[in-house]
């Protein structure tokens, strides 16, 4: 049996140029290969998004593993700054160079691969879903949560998941996640009266009262980390008044905030405390301050056990160390689909993700589609225990 190679699947990948939200041939091109390797496929539009849900096997026979994943990149920024074409999959000195190389389309190529090897050569009693987006890079409000309701309305379900996500900080295998801090952001405008810098009192300044707030933020500890996250923190990531002239009081001001938080809080404790303050500030200074506060995701935890335990293990088989169980980090799609099932991710070292000339060391594609394999093996052997 010609086993499938996620080598060359990678670089079909990141040859379709497939910027947020464009889906530029690469979902189709996995579809295609899932077809004709047995799975049924469903694409799944919304919005200007296009998603791809794929199982074999039957879900209400056995047990059913997941995988999630995304197809979407970022856009290349400035193109004179590349070395290589960023859609052209180019090898050399044993890595692939390309747009979408680390995140994550050599993940979703060992994902795929594995799971339509693994299903030739030792069919389970279960089934396999390959869960894929194009909307992971912008808002993420139409890619996974699209699938997840699609699976709702359809009674498609799977047990346990993995999403392919880059997680490894410096070397193949010394990470996983088990969970993610929450993220929210915050933006503020307060309103005051324009005026000459000459004469304050004719003027009322919104720099100071927002200032005043600001420093109410950074100064106050959100709590000091919990058994698997460490410290919550708080950023100011911008104050700005859009003023040019250095004799003029602004009639305004702004500035944001961005807030990762761990499982002490939740994104409707932090909504509350920060309006709490921003009131407390308005009613000292007098300035108005208005806030609007977004929360991408809340924190989420998979206590480890035996999903953990199975990807741990194959891991260790494939590279002789144990991964760290981690939840630092950004936020990732993992934070939709804890809300179906348990789930964990494991991918490739992300050091070159979002940046110029992103590239991936190809002999670690193939040690991942080994990874994946593995945890195929070990899910469905102990499932068809129980």
């Amino acid at each position: 049996m010609q086993s499938t190679d996620p080598i060359d699947l990678t670089a079909q990948l990141i040859r379709c140029p497939s910027v947020t939200p464009k889906e530029a041939g690469a979902l189709t091109l996995l579809q295609d290969l899932l077809e004709k390797n047995g799975f049924r496929c469903t694409r799944i539009p919304r919005g200007d998004v296009d998603n791809l849900f794929a199982r074999w096997g039957e879900g209400r026979n056995g047990a059913s593993l997941g995988f999630n994943g995304h197809t979407d990149v970022v856009p290349v920024g400035d193109l004179s700054t590349w070395s290589v074409d960023p859609f052209g999959a180019e090898q050399k000195d044993g890595f692939m160079y390309g747009r979408g190389a680390v995140d994550m389309k050599s993940g979703v190529a060992a994902f795929v691969a594995a799971a339509i090897d693994f299903v030739k050569v030792t069919p389970p009693d279960g089934s396999i879903v390959i869960a894929i987006t194009g909307d992971e890079e912008r808002d993420a409000v139409d890619g996974t949560t699209a699938i997840l309701d699609w699976m709702t309305q359809n009674n498609e379900q799977i047990d346990h998941c993995i999403v392919g996500e880059p997680t490894c900080p410096e070397k193949f295998g010394d990470m996983m996640k088990i969970g993610r801090r929450g993220s929210l952001s915050a933006f503020f405008t307060a309103k005051g009266v324009q005026g000459h810098s000459a004469y304050p009192h004719s003027a009322k300044n919104p720099i100071p009262a927002l200032l005043s707030l600001m420093d109410t933020f950074v100064n106050h500890q959100l709590d000091q980390g919990t058994d698997h996250f460490g410290p919550s923190n708080l950023a100011i990531t911008t104050i700005d008044t859009g003023n040019t002239a250095n004799n003029v009081i602004p009639a305004q001001a702004k500035a944001t905030i961005n807030i990762r938080f761990n499982d002490t809080h939740s994104g409707q404790s932090l909504n509350d405390w920060i309006k709490e303050q921003t009131v407390l500030v308005t009613r000292e200074t007098g300035i108005d301050i208005g806030v609007e506060i977004k929360i991408s995701g809340e924190s989420f935890l998979t206590p480890p056990g035996r999903l953990s335990d199975i990807v741990s293990k194959a891991v260790f088989a494939e590279t002789g160390k144990w991964p760290e169980l981690s939840t630092t980090g950004g936020t990732s799609d993992a934070r939709f689909v804890k809300n179906h099932c348990p789930v964990v991710e494991f991918g490739l070292v992300g050091k070159t993700i979002h940046g110029v000339d992103e590239c991936v060391e190809i002999v670690q594609i193939r040690q991942l589609k080994s990874v994946y394999m593995k945890i195929l093996q070990d899910y469905f052997m102990q499932s068809s225990r129980e």
